[in-house]
């Protein structure tokens, strides 16, 4: 039976694509970004045991070796994330295909859609296939957010269940890149590129990072490589937030409404035709 290791289920987003939509967080990342804002979705629990004796309000215990989560009694305190040392959390569970679609159905009559984020959702491409399947026959439409690390042009039954997806290009540098990332961005830009010549690219973003990246040049790149694909893709420009992450790693802080404004000049100057800030 196809099992997805889930982070959560946010029942309702405007964020995350267009209408209101249930969002489906995966656990596990094979990058390792300087500036996470979820670092805690990254890594899987390796069941070390320190979060269990440290939760003030006992809502874990170890079963079988493993760290068991009991939601009922859990405030959210997050003083597990803040333990855990391998970037990690508890309270992921695995989820069937039809555990989730029952989530997905208790809330159809308000969402227009669903979208797979992570983590790095992709890596669970097969039970995010099975998914789609189930969520195209619920009558709802499936969007994928990604940091386009894995070859989708590989993966042709999930495009083809897949309405549209949302990339994450982080920097156009390459060495930036493995800099911020740990990894190559070579994958990620053909995947840009394939997802808009299949007409399932519904947005390209990319974080601004005062004195960590270089962002005027970043911004240069990715809107003139849009450009070149197709001029009507959404760019989202996101500031960076300083809320979540792992500040030993990193030195920055949120950008100016000038900067922001001044990269969106930049990315329509270049031809992109819907540049948004958020």
């Amino acid at each position: 039976m196809c099992k997805g290791l889930v982070n959560r289920i946010l029942p309702f987003s405007s964020v995350d694509g267009p209408g209101n939509r249930t969002v489906i967080f995966l656990q596990g990342c094979n990058f390792n970004c300087l500036y996470c804002h979820n670092p805690e979705t990254i890594g899987k629990c390796r069941a070390c045991g320190k979060c269990v004796s440290l939760c003030p309000y006992d809502t874990l215990s170890i079963v079988a070796g493993q760290v068991k989560w009991h939601e009922e009694g859990c405030k959210y305190c997050d003083r597990c994330l803040e333990i855990c040392t391998e970037n990690s959390s508890p309270r992921p569970v695995k989820m069937t295909v039809d555990e989730v679609a029952e989530k997905i159905l208790a809330f159809k009559s308000f969402i227009s859609g669903i979208t797979i984020s992570g983590g790095e959702c992709t890596l669970q491409c097969g039970f995010i296939t099975s998914l789609f399947k189930r969520v195209k026959e619920i009558g709802l439409t499936t969007f994928l957010d990604t940091n386009g690390s894995i070859a989708l042009w590989q993966e042709s039954e999930l495009i083809s269940l897949m309405d549209m997806a949302m990339v994450d290009l982080k920097s156009y540098d390459p060495k930036e890149h493995r800099v911020l990332t740990c990894m190559d961005n070579e994958v990620v830009i053909e995947n840009i590129k394939y997802l808009a010549k299949v007409n399932k690219l519904y947005e390209v973003r990319t974080v601004i990072v005062p004195e960590t990246l270089n962002n005027y040049y970043n911004v240069d790149m990715i809107s003139k490589l849009i450009v070149s694909l197709n001029s009507s893709i959404r760019y989202k420009l996101i500031r960076y937030r300083p809320k979540g992450v792992r500040l030993e790693l990193i030195d920055s802080y949120i950008p100016r409404d000038e900067m922001m404004n001044e990269l969106v000049k930049l990315a329509a100057g270049n031809g992109c035709e819907n540049v948004i800030v958020v």
